[in-house]
C-alpha cells in the first residue's frame, strides 16, 4: 500500500472554514444573517457596469488592474502604485503570509479575530500565535508581550469580526509605533466603511512603513458574491505581493463592478448611515432583553447569553423561525450569537423572534 502524500507542516492543522448558512429545508421564507452581507444589496452603478463587462468574456483581464487602482486611489486619496488588488481581501491576507511567512516564523492573531488569519498562517507553514482579549477588544500589550524574534506578522481586524469591537486610535499608534520594524501590522478593515471618518489606518501606513491595510468590496458595497478586495502599504511590501500574486487573479467582470463601486460614494454614504441606525435599535432591544451587546461599529451585533446552551437554544429559535444567524463558538465564544444588522423588516423579524424566546425563558 502506497504511503499516504503528506501537506507541509501546518497545513494538517487547518479547520475549514464554514461560512454562514444560506437555506433551511422545507422553508421559502428565509432570512440570512450569518454572513454579513449587505441587506441592501449592491449600487445599480456595479450592477450597470457588471453587464457591460460580460460582453468581454473570451478576453483575458487586466493583470496590472490600474483601472480599479487608478479609482480606489482617487476615491480615498492613495498613491495608486501601492494598491493591490485581491479575490476578496482573503487573498491579500493570503499573500502576506506566503510572502512574509514560512517555516520558523510566527503570526500573532487575537483571540477572537477572523478566521483566516489563522488560516492563512498555517497555510504559509507558519505558527499562529493567539493573544487574549480584554472584553473582546484586542489587547495591545497582550500582543506586544507576544512578539518575539520570530514574529513576521500580526493581525488586527478593526472593527473586529465577530466582536464588532474596535480598537481606539491611540491604542492602535502605539501598537504600530511599538512593534519592530521588521514586523508587519495588517491592519483588516473589511469594516472599515461602516465607522464615520475611519481612514483604515491610512495615517498610519504614512507613519509606519511596516503597517499594511487591507479592504474588501463584499460587506458595505455588497459584491461578496464577486470576492474582490484590495490592499495597501509600503511598495516596497506591495511589490513582494504581487511578486506571489496570479498574473490574472481578478477577472473583469470583478474589475468592472468593483471599480463603479468605489466610484458610488453616495450609495456607501447611505449604507452607512442606514447602518448605523437599525443597529442602534437592534443594540438597544437586545439590551432590553436582557442580553449583553457591546458596542459594536460595523455590520452585525454579538449578542452574548449567560450559557452555551441558552444560545444554542436561542439559535435553535430563530431556525424555527426562518432565521439563520451565525453560532460562534469557533472564535471562543460559545455564549454568543452573532447578528446581521438587516433591513427594518429583517430586524423586525429578529427582535419579534428573540422577544417570544425570551418570554418563553
Amino acid at each position: 500500500m502506497t504511503e499516504m502524500i503528506s501537506p507541509k507542516p501546518g497545513v494538517d492543522r487547518i479547520e475549514l472554514y464554514v461560512g454562514g448558512e444560506s437555506h433551511l429545508e422545507g422553508r421559502d421564507d428565509v432570512l440570512k444573517l450569518s454572513s454579513n452581507e449587505n441587506p441592501l444589496g449592491f449600487p445599480d452603478t456595479a450592477g450597470e457596469a457588471l453587464a457591460a463587462a460580460a460582453g468581454a468574456l473570451h478576453r483575458y483581464p487586466s493583470s496590472d488592474h490600474a483601472s480599479l487602482r487608478n479609482a480606489i486611489a482617487e476615491v480615498h486619496n492613495l498613491d495608486a502604485d501601492r494598491i493591490i488588488c485581491g479575490a476578496g481581501s482573503d487573498e491579500i491576507i493570503a499573500f502576506l503570509c506566503n510572502a512574509y511567512g514560512g517555516e520558523g516564523t510566527e503570526v500573532i492573531h487575537s483571540a477572537h479575530g477572523f478566521a483566516m488569519h489563522r488560516i492563512s498562517a498555517l497555510a504559509a507553514g507558519s505558527s499562529p500565535v493567539e493573544v487574549a482579549e480584554r472584553d473582546r477588544v484586542v489587547d495591545v500589550d497582550g500582543i506586544l508581550n507576544a512578539v518575539t524574534e520570530k514574529t513576521r506578522l500580526v493581525f488586527i481586524a478593526n472593527p473586529a469580526n465577530p466582536t464588532g469591537t474596535m480598537l481606539g486610535g491611540n491604542e492602535m499608534a502605539r501598537l504600530a509605533g511599538s512593534l519592530p520594524e521588521d514586523v508587519i501590522l495588517v491592519l483588516d478593515g473589511a469594516y472599515a466603511e461602516y465607522v464615520e471618518g475611519h481612514d483604515g489606518g491610512v495615517a498610519l501606513i504614512d507613519q509606519h512603513p511596516n503597517v499594511v491595510m487591507t479592504r474588501t468590496f463584499s460587506k458595505i458595497y455588497g459584491l461578496g458574491g464577486l470576492r474582490i478586495g484590495w490592499g495597501y502599504g509600503a511598495r516596497e511590501i506591495i511589490d513582494n505581493l504581487n511578486r506571489v500574486r496570479g498574473p490574472f487573479n481578478v477577472s473583469e467582470l470583478q474589475l468592472a463592478a468593483a471599480e463603479a463601486a468605489v466610484r458610488d460614494q453616495d450609495w456607501v454614504a447611505k449604507c452607512r448611515a442606514e447602518n448605523a441606525t437599525e443597529r442602534a435599535r437592534l443594540t438597544e432591544t437586545l439590551r432590553g432583553l436582557g442580553l449583553a451587546v457591546d458596542k459594536s461599529e460595523a455590520n452585525f451585533v454579538l449578542a452574548r447569553f449567560a450559557s452555551e446552551d441558552d444560545a444554542a437554544a436561542c439559535e435553535a429559535h430563530f431556525r424555527n423561525d426562518g432565521i439563520l444567524v451565525r453560532k460562534v463558538g469557533s472564535y471562543g465564544l460559545p455564549n454568543c450569537l452573532r447578528i446581521t444588522v438587516g433591513t427594518p423588516a429583517d430586524n423586525d423579524r429578529v427582535i419579534a423572534s428573540v422577544t417570544a424566546f425570551r418570554a418563553a425563558t
